[in-house]
C-alpha cells in the first residue's frame, strides 16, 4: 500500500544521493483476478492504492524537485487493460484506466514546467505478476503463457521490452511526447 511519508522519503533520499531528480518511473502494480461480485473491499483498496495512489504520491513529491531542476519526465505504467476491459479484472482495469487519465491530467498541468508525463500500456509480459495471475485463475503457468502469446508477434512481452519503452520516454528522443499512452503489447490490441 502507498503511504505518503514513505513516498516522500524515497524522493528526498533520491535527491540527496544524486543531487537532483529528472526522471520518475512509476512502475508498481498488482492484480486481483475477480469480478466486482467476487472482489473483497480489501483487495479493491490494495489494487487502487498500489496502482494509482502510489503514482499520485510519488509524483506529488517529485514534481517540485523536477521544477527546480528545470523539467523532467514522469513515466507511469498503465496497461492495455487500462484502454480496454478484461475479464475477471474489475479493480485492475479500473486502476489502470485511472492511470491513463491521471497521466493526461498531469501532462496538462505540468507541461508548462517542462515536465513530460506519459504512460506505457504493456500487454502480457512474462513477470511474476503474470504467473501469479495464472495461479489466481487456477491455470498452469505454461498453458496460461501460451494463451497470452496469441497475438500478432506470437509471444508474450519480456521485461526488457517495457524497459526500452521507458528509456525512450525518459530520453530526449521523446522530447515532444507528452500525455501519450504508449501501447507495448506485441499487437494484442491491434485487432
Amino acid at each position: 500500500m502507498a503511504h505518503a511519508a514513505h513516498c516522500r522519503r524515497v524522493v528526498e533520499r533520491t535527491v540527496r544521493e544524486f543531487g537532483s531528480l529528472h526522471i520518475l518511473f512509476n512502475n508498481a502494480g498488482v492484480i486481483r483476478r475477480a469480478t466486482v461480485l467476487e472482489l473483497s473491499e480489501a483487495d479493491w483498496d490494495q489494487v487502487i492504492s498500489v496502482n494509482v495512489k502510489s503514482i499520485f504520491l510519488l509524483s506529488k513529491y517529485a514534481i517540485p524537485w523536477m521544477r527546480q531542476a528545470g523539467g523532467g519526465s514522469i513515466i507511469n505504467t498503465a496497461s492495455g487493460w487500462g484502454l480496454v476491459g478484461g475479464p475477471k479484472a474489475a479493480a485492475y482495469c479500473a486502476s489502470k484506466g485511472a492511470v491513463v487519465l491521471l497521466t493526461k491530467a498531469m501532462a496538462i498541468d505540468h507541461g508548462v514546467d517542462n515536465i513530460r508525463v506519459n504512460c506505457i500500456c504493456p500487454g502480457d509480459t512474462d513477470t511474476p505478476m503474470l504467473r501469479n495471475e495464472a495461479d489466481q485463475l487456477g491455470e498452469p503457468a505454461d498453458r496460461y503463457l501460451a494463451q497470452a502469446a496469441q497475438r500478432p508477434l506470437q509471444r508474450v512481452g519480456r521485461p526488457v521490452d517495457i524497459a526500452q519503452a521507458a528509456l525512450y520516454l525518459a530520453s530526449d528522443a521523446s522530447s515532444f511526447v507528452i500525455g501519450a499512452s504508449l501501447v507495448v503489447d506485441g499487437g494484442g490490441l491491434a485487432g
